[in-house]
């Protein structure tokens, strides 16, 4: 609903469909639902993304002029955005231009509302699909006009506060990321130099060690391993008895490196893809292939349940000797993958990485006594549940800011703030 002075009109008479061919100048332009629309090579440059290029020429491209408004293939997700520049984009998005006098910023947030959004969505049910939203579904919409000076008030009043919250949630992320990394070098100290500050050091020769501490062992992290064996896929279940949770990389908490809950995964398995392959409590779970650029294969989470499961075929049942703490050599391994030593065992082949395993498991590694290893992992659990608990307060702070963000624009951009319009 909207106040009962502000006209309410046909989409189709606010905004008609920008059809114009591109120009040889344009800039090639990315809408993104995070990012808005930007130039592609920006896009890149920002998002680590790879971007096919449209090389079939200015048929297949769209102009886009400055104030223009864009469909993207996830606008039903994230609305339609906001065009600061010209240039051109695919013929497979929506340009639209406006058609009456309009303050440009009230309807980039009013087309970034979760009203809008949620209206959007029951336009079409192909819009998960991934297809663009046609200037024919937008017209379904109808769309408030309020007289342009309101449009007015309203954007300042929007940049005034959600400039503030997001500096609020920017300065949370800052933290978050900076409790991040301290958890990580809590976490490398402890399983390189132990807890104790005063225990004398030695050189290890190796260069991610560093000085050890004395009494440790340096050797190579294949003298850990009891054995390591790959996982199995199986069939399809089936609801019998032969049916078995299958634990894949898509079930890691990398963060915590642990397995979570949220969707288990059963696969039909006979007696013989079972043999040597039921993981036990304190087993490590090694990521064998898969991965990409931003998260490399080699990652490692520790099983810490007592129920029945395998893994995947993409991961290994690594199982450690006797005297080795499961916890402590979680966070060790943890440590060699974010010093990306785990990197240099990597394989490409077919655009699939591959971690060598005996090359990874060649190693050098510090090996602290066991009642050292016990005592290190308690100690790094209780920091790391110190640290967690800091980031998930500024989780919250965050998650709650962008809450009151999204309620902020919607009640503005309908009308339920007094903005204070100037007479």
């Amino acid at each position: 609903m909207t106040p009962d002075d502000w006209p309410v009109l046909p989409a189709r008479a606010l905004f008609g469909e920008r059809k114009q061919k591109s120009n040889a100048a344009d800039v090639h332009l990315t809408p993104s639902q995070k990012y808005g629309v930007l130039p592609q090579a920006e896009y890149m440059a920002i998002t680590g993304n790879k971007v096919v290029l449209n090389l079939s020429g200015a048929d297949n491209m769209r102009h886009v002029e400055e104030g223009d408004y864009v469909s993207h293939l996830r606008s039903f997700q994230g609305g339609l955005e906001f065009a600061g520049m010209s240039g051109k984009v695919s013929a497979a998005y929506t340009v639209l231009k406006p058609k009456l006098p309009v303050e440009p910023r009230f309807f980039k947030y009013l087309f970034k509302s979760d009203l809008y959004i949620q209206a959007l969505q029951t336009t079409t049910d192909q819009l998960r699909d991934g297809q663009s939203i046609r200037y024919g579904q937008f017209t379904l919409i109808p769309l408030p006009y309020p007289e342009l000076g309101e449009q007015r008030a309203i954007a300042d009043y929007l940049e005034r506060e959600t400039a503030q919250i997001d500096a609020f949630i920017a300065k949370n992320e800052e933290l978050i990321a900076l409790l991040t990394e301290r958890r990580a070098a809590v976490i490398a100290r402890a399983v390189t130099r132990g807890v104790d500050a005063s225990a004398s050091l030695k050189s290890s020769d190796v260069e991610w060690l560093g000085d050890v501490p004395i009494h440790w062992s340096v050797q190579r992290l294949a003298s850990t391993v009891a054995r390591a064996r790959n996982g199995v896929w199986g069939a399809d279940p089936e609801g019998g008895g032969e049916d078995l949770r299958c634990v894949r990389v898509a079930d890691f908490d990398r963060p915590k490196q642990r397995i979570h809950d949220d969707a288990h995964t059963l696969r039909k398995l006979t007696a013989s893809e079972r043999a040597g392959r039921v993981l036990r409590n304190g087993d490590l779970l090694l990521e064998k292939s898969g991965g990409g650029e931003k998260s490399p294969v080699g990652f490692v989470v520790l099983y810490d349940r007592d129920e029945p499961a395998v893994c995947s075929n993409f991961v290994a049942r690594v199982q450690l000797r006797e005297e080795m703490d499961p916890r402590f050599w979680t966070y060790v391994h943890g440590s060699m993958y974010r010093l990306r030593i785990t990197e240099k065992s990597l394989k490409q082949s077919t655009g699939i990485q591959n971690l060598d395993q005996a090359a990874y498991f060649n190693e050098y590694v510090a090996v602290p006594p066991y009642a050292e290893q016990c005592a290190i992992a308690e100690y790094v659990e209780r920091r790391a549940a110190e640290i967690d608990a800091a980031m998930e307060t500024a989780r919250r702070g965050v998650d709650l800011a962008r809450e009151r963000r999204s309620a902020l624009i919607s009640a503005a951009v309908t009308g339920k703030i007094d903005v204070g319009v100037a007479e």
